[in-house]
């Protein structure tokens, strides 16, 4: 599958669908978060660090640009890079923090707003775009890239999840 798209009608449809991507999450994996404010970039990215076993609190990173988690993939502990480039003042802010440095190397790393930082980050893997619908969200998951393809295929998404 390189495309699946629906309709989530309500927060528990995106804690599901938070929920199923922690279940195919992989080392080096990178997924961009586009959408509105307030859409659920952040809700879903809470999800899927809570499905992935992570215990503690998951703040956004509004401020602070990114939060680095550990989660548990396959056995092992995986660095799970938290972006939210929103408020980022340049791209001299990005190269300048380092943040390059974090993907790829076995890490996860979701980004909001990744088109702040376009031509400085990898391409995503896997892109996730989520629109504010009625009293719900329409997500549309397209994957790129190999590994990209290869996660979307482990998902065992239905309608509505």
């Amino acid at each position: 599958m390189q495309h699946w798209k629906d309709f989530l009608k309500d927060e528990a449809g995106m804690q599901a669908l938070g929920a199923a991507l922690a279940r195919v999450l992989a080392p080096g994996l990178a997924i961009h978060l586009h959408g509105d404010l307030g859409a659920g970039k952040t809700f879903l990215t809470r999800a899927m660090l809570h499905a992935a076993g992570y215990q503690g609190r998951v703040k956004s990173p509004t401020y602070t640009l990114v939060e680095p988690y550990v989660v548990t993939l396959d056995g092992r502990p995986v660095e799970f890079m938290h972006f939210d480039l929103y408020r980022m003042g340049s791209a001299d802010e990005f190269i300048e923090a380092g943040f390059r440095d974090h993907f790829g190397a076995g890490k996860v790393c979701v980004v909001e707003w990744p088109e702040q930082a376009a031509g400085l980050i990898p391409p995503a893997d896997i892109d996730v775009f989520l629109t504010a619908e009625r009293q719900g969200r329409g997500v549309e998951l397209r994957a790129s890239t190999a590994l990209g393809v290869s996660c979307l295929e482990k998902l065992h998404l239905s309608p509505n999840l």
